[in-house]
């Protein structure tokens, strides 16, 4: 082999690493998008089955309080709903009209506070 060839082999080869670096980063970027939204949907999966438990232990409550009541249906408390969204705001989800329903991912949201802090 001359020392051309041999140069243009190790040329080719420097070529191909460089080319399998750049691949091996944007696999490692594809793979930090997909852990997080393993995360984001793991938290998700949490939360929802909470409220399904927490949804059929009132349920069983209230199916108690109509049937004491003489078979008529009671009307919700007054509060019940603010309390629930401060719930789903305390597990880590926007109640505010903008995202509502969305994972809260940078911390507190001021219009989900400001909605909360409103009497």
């Amino acid at each position: 082999m001359e020392k051309k060839d041999i140069f243009s082999q190790v040329s080719h080869l420097e070529e191909q690493l460089g080319q399998i670096y750049v691949d091996f980063g944007n696999l490692k970027a594809q793979l930090t998008v997909l852990l997080e939204e393993n995360q984001n949907l793991t938290l998700e999966n949490r939360n929802l089955r909470k409220r399904i438990e927490d949804a059929d232990h009132t349920d069983q409550s209230m199916t108690n309080r109509t049937t004491r009541k003489s078979g008529t249906i009671s009307e919700p408390d007054v509060g019940e709903g603010y309390d629930n969204l401060a719930r789903l705001y305390k597990e880590g989800f926007h109640i505010c009209n903008l995202h509502y329903g969305s994972v809260r991912n940078d911390g507190d949201c001021l219009f989900c506070l400001s909605f909360l802090n409103k009497k």
